[in-house]
Formats: structure tokens, sequence, C-alpha cells
């Protein structure tokens, strides 16, 4: 029997970097690994850390999940269509006051975090049905399940996913096929240490000044301290990945949860992570 060839969206850096490594090096070969990322000349970083493992168990490939052509020419590139491991990694952040975001950025977070994760499931979950199996991860974010100050846009497009996808599990029951998400606290990686830094040189026009405030002076710093001192790496995010694969034996949708609190955090504003059931464990929620 084959290895379980399993595809990755995002690859290129952070969690999606560290789930094809840890995979396409397993000690046991278990897996055969597609690695996706937009551009493949920034295939550089990832084919250096998984060093010997590059083109035994893992290859590369185009995909662009904004682009309906792409995806599908990624597909079919696969011998016969089979894919038994789906890994939605790819995604954007978006972060600021509302009324000094462009309506064109937002679209696009919409655009990549739901639209493009819809778009892969769309184009694998046929087959796995015909073949009655399959497994669908999804990796969201604790935004997904509350939402944060000045992370409007970016919690919207998580909560979006996450009832389509909630939604969708009961539907793929019959079939044989899981869908499970994972949904990350902070996790501290270079991209959003630049998005901070970018954030803050931004005018944000039309955003009025007690706002503008309240977000460089309070959200920024904190938010910053939050990812840079206690925010996991991606390596963790991808240890979890593994108990979700595990967890797929069992004919239910599971919604795996890696999260910080902030209420129980020192130093950490409460206005940030208001109301927050989650405490610093895995919870498994079925």
């Amino acid at each position: 029997m084959a290895n379980p060839l399993v595809l990755i969206t995002g690859c290129s850096s952070g969690i999606g970097l560290a789930i094809a490594v840890m995979l396409a090096r397993d000690e046991m070969r278990r897996y055969y690994v597609i690695g996706t990322m937009r551009d493949l000349k920034r295939k550089d970083k990832l084919v250096e850390a998984v060093g010997d493992a590059y083109g035994k168990t893992l290859s590369l490939l185009t995909l662009d999940v904004c682009s309906d052509e792409s995806v599908k020419q990624c597909v079919d590139s696969i011998k016969d269509r089979h894919i038994d491991i789906l890994i939605n990694n790819a995604g954007v952040g978006l972060v600021g006051p509302v009324e000094g975001l462009g309506m064109d950025d937002m679209m696009k977070v919409f655009q990549t975090n739901f639209f493009g994760a819809v778009c892969m499931i769309k184009e694998v979950m046929p087959d796995m049905k015909r073949r009655r199996s399959g497994h669908i991860i999804v990796i969201s974010s604790a935004m997904g399940l509350q939402g944060v100050a000045f992370n409007d846009v970016y919690s919207a497009s998580k909560f979006a996913i996450e009832g389509f996808c909630e939604s969708l599990a009961v539907q793929l029951l019959k079939f044989n096929i899981t869908m499970s998400m994972i949904e990350p606290g902070p996790v501290h990686t270079e991209f959003e240490m630049k998005m901070f830094a970018d954030v803050s040189k931004k005018e944000y026009v039309g955003t009025d000044p007690e706002t503008l405030h309240h977000f460089r002076t309070c959200y920024l710093p904190s938010a910053a301290n939050i990812f840079q001192g206690l925010g996991q790496t991606p390596e963790d995010i991808a240890k979890v990945r593994n108990h979700v694969t595990d967890l797929a034996r069992c004919p239910t949708f599971f919604n795996i949860v890696v999260v910080f609190v902030a209420c129980r955090l020192p130093n950490v504003p409460k206005w940030l992570f208001p109301n927050s059931p989650f405490n610093n464990k895995t919870l498994n929620k079925s």
C-alpha cells in the first residue's frame, strides 16, 4: 500500500513549512508530501530545512489558492488526482482600525483565507467521495472562535471558514472523509514581526484620533509582546497536526484548539481577549 499523499498549501514559510518538513522527514517515512506555494522562487528555505528528503518524500508544485485555474492545474498534475490528506494552510493577515483599511485589502483576506480554502476543498472533495476516503485539515485561528480588537476582518474570515467546515463535516461523514481544524493562538514568525513593524508606520486615513491612539499605543505594543514572548512556534503547530491525524480514525469532526489565554497571563490587557473561554491546554471538541 502506497504511503498517504499529503498536499499542503502555503509552504514557503511559517506553519506550512514546518508541517511539510515534519512530515517529509518522518523517521518511518509514512507520508509523501507535496508542498505548494505561489512562487517556487521562494522554495530555498523549505528545501534547505527538509534536507535530503527533498525529491524522495517531498516534491514541490506551484499553487495560488486564489486562482481557480492554478488550483485545478495543481491537482490535475498529481497522478490520478489522488490526495489522501489536504492541509489548507495558506493565509494572509490584516490588522488595523476598520475605517483606515481599504476594501481591496479586506477582500484579499477573504479571497485567501476563506474562498481559497473553499476552492481547494471543492477541487479534492469529489475524488475523496468517490474513494470514500480522505482527510481535510484546515489551519484556522483562535480568532475564528473569538474576535480580537483591531483584527476585525481577519477574525471574520476565520469565523467564515469555521462555519463552512463545521457544516460540511456533517455531510462528509457518510463518505468516510474526516474534517479537522486547528486553531492556533499567537504564533511567532518573521512574518508577524514584519507585519507589526509595517503597520506601525501606516497612516490609516479616515480613522479618528482616539481610535488611532489606542491602536498604536495600546494594541500594537501589547500584541508584539505577546507574539514575541508567549507565541507558539510553527513547529508547535506542526506537532499538533500529528495528533489530528491520529484522531482522524474516529468518525467525527474534531476541533483542535492550541491557544494561550490572555486573561490567565500577566501584563496582558484584558480588553484584547474579553471573556476568553480557553485554557493553555490542547482541547478536543467533537
